[in-house]
């Protein structure tokens, strides 16, 4: 169940619904096209993105400004409030190791949310048909093992680029089962990666990474670890610690969606409320995230007043919030 801090949250998302209404309003009250509900979504998905891209850079200038202390004015905190809502808990790590200690590695925090799964019966075959949805197969993060040990992506295993089937480096013993879990890859940015519930790791760039370990005063204990994060592999040091390893991080936000069934007579589009997404931004993001859309949906319905109008509009709301 949800706690009520998150539920309150939730609640206070854009309604995909009222976006979508008003921006058809404003397009038709101008003469200026339709935006199909597949346009709108796809370009609802764009500007969600690229808002939510936008904190981390806000966020990054206002700390370098001075602070005020109003209680509703003050910018860092506006934007922390913001990012509350791709905020996630520690989750545990999973260790690799691809040929020895020294090459060891734990895998970014995944969701615990599964999309998919499959289990296969090897036989002297390397290549074998997935029947996991492949856009679920291209988005999520794949797991795979082979008699219940882990198989390591480009090393042991290679998905296709359509998500349509697996081939496994070496052809494996007939009999075999190769078990395929597919979970939600929502994981955007780490956050603070921790040992034993208590002890966090420190991050280091990768030549302090490879200077730390030269010199006894320097060497790090577990009481003291540290890491390296990079090609999406998180590499902590020492070495013993291979296990007992969480980490939060920011996740991605969940792609809105303005879904519909049509009216088998009018044949007109009629909103689905239960099988909808809203924009999972903070409610006083709506005006943007309009303009923005308007911005691109003067692009495909080819108007360039829209799109000048919108972008004249979106280039003073970022003067407002910078200066």
């Amino acid at each position: 169940m949800l706690s009520p801090f998150i539920k309150i949250l939730k609640l206070m998302a854009i309604n995909v619904d009222t976006v979508y209404r008003t921006v058809l309003l404003i397009m038709n009250k101008e003469q200026r096209g339709y935006l199909t509900p597949e346009e709108f979504n796809k370009i609802g998905g764009q500007v969600q993105l690229e808002i939510f891209n936008s904190y981390f850079e806000e966020l990054n200038q206002q700390l370098r400004t001075v602070e005020n202390d109003s209680e509703y004015a003050n910018r860092v905190k506006t934007i922390e409030h913001k990012l509350e809502y791709f905020k996630e808990t520690p989750r545990p790590l999973t260790l690799t190791t691809a040929g020895g200690p020294s090459s060891q590695f734990f895998n970014p925090p995944q969701s615990s949310t599964q999309i998919g799964n499959q289990t296969i019966t090897t036989t002297t075959a390397s290549v074998y048909a997935l029947t996991i949805p492949p856009q679920d197969v291209k988005d999520g993060t794949v797991n795979v093992f082979l008699d219940g040990s882990a198989l390591i992506n480009t090393t042991d295993y290679i998905i296709a680029t359509d998500g349509t089937s697996i081939q496994l480096t070496a052809i494996p013993t007939p009999g075999q089962t190769l078990q395929i879990n597919v979970f939600e890859n929502n994981f955007y940015k780490l956050g603070t990666v921790i040992y034993n519930d208590e002890v966090e790791a420190e991050e280091l760039t990768r030549p302090d990474f490879l200077r730390i370990t030269k010199s006894p005063l320097t060497t790090p204990t577990t009481s003291f670890p540290v890491y390296l994060y990079e090609n999406n592999k998180i590499y902590i040091r020492p070495t013993s610690i291979n296990s007992n390893v969480t980490a939060s991080y920011i996740r991605k936000p969940i792609l809105p969606k303005w879904d519909f069934t049509v009216n088998t007579t009018t044949q007109a589009y009629v909103y689905n409320y239960n099988t909808s997404v809203n924009f999972e931004l903070d409610a006083m993001e709506q005006t943007s995230v309009i303009t923005r859309i308007l911005l691109y949906a003067g692009v495909v319905v080819r108007d360039p007043q829209v799109v000048q109008v919108a972008a004249n509009q979106i280039q003073q709301e970022q003067v407002n919030e910078k200066s």
